[in-house]
């Protein structure tokens, strides 16, 4: 059975709203490329899936490479219809459908702390949360994860030369 690892970049002061604090180049940017490589296929909420496939058919690099050939599954409570980017869509609720997957895939990639990240976690269905905290302080901005409560367990704590720190957790849950 494969592991969801759910992977969210972020400021020291939890800030989800990618703008000029994030680090892009680094020696942290060969390890997220080497977790995304280990993965069979990557989860995404639709507007997570919307986004991205916006900006990664037509780019090209290390990432690109990764990412456009990987398969995509789409959860979304609305019809998806055709997909493209090497995507499909999860039919039904998206609980079964994740643990469906899990059964059948290897490691699944999960980008994004939205909604359906929120809806896996408080299932118990994420193995894995990996937080790539960015050395800045933002202030205002969207937080990920509000409103799901639970503890977890530190697995890892990695800091890298490019100023980035990656934090580990398994989230601890009584119905995992």
């Amino acid at each position: 059975m494969g592991r969801l690892i759910n992977s969210t970049a972020m400021t020291v002061d939890a800030v989800i709203d990618v703008s000029d604090w994030f680090v892009a180049e680094g020696d942290h940017d060969e390890a997220g490329r080497e977790l995304l490589s280990g993965s069979s296929c990557m989860l995404l909420g639709r507007k997570t899936y919307e986004g991205l496939a916006g900006y990664w058919p037509s780019a090209s690099g290390p990432w690109a490479e990764i990412i456009n050939p990987m398969t995509k599954y789409v959860a979304s409570r609305e019809q998806l219809g055709d997909l493209e980017w090497n995507a499909r869509p999860i039919d039904g609720d998206a609980i079964a459908g994740v643990r469906r997957l899990k059964e059948s895939e290897g490691d699944i990639f999960m980008s994004g702390c939205g909604e359906l990240a929120r809806e896996l976690i408080q299932a118990g269905l994420v193995d894995e949360l990996w937080f790539w905290i960015h050395p800045r302080i933002q202030g205002p901005g969207a937080r990920p994860y509000e409103a799901a409560t639970l503890p977890v367990r530190l697995l890892e704590a990695r800091q890298f030369d490019s100023g980035v720190t990656l934090l580990r957790y398994q989230p601890l849950a009584t119905n995992r």
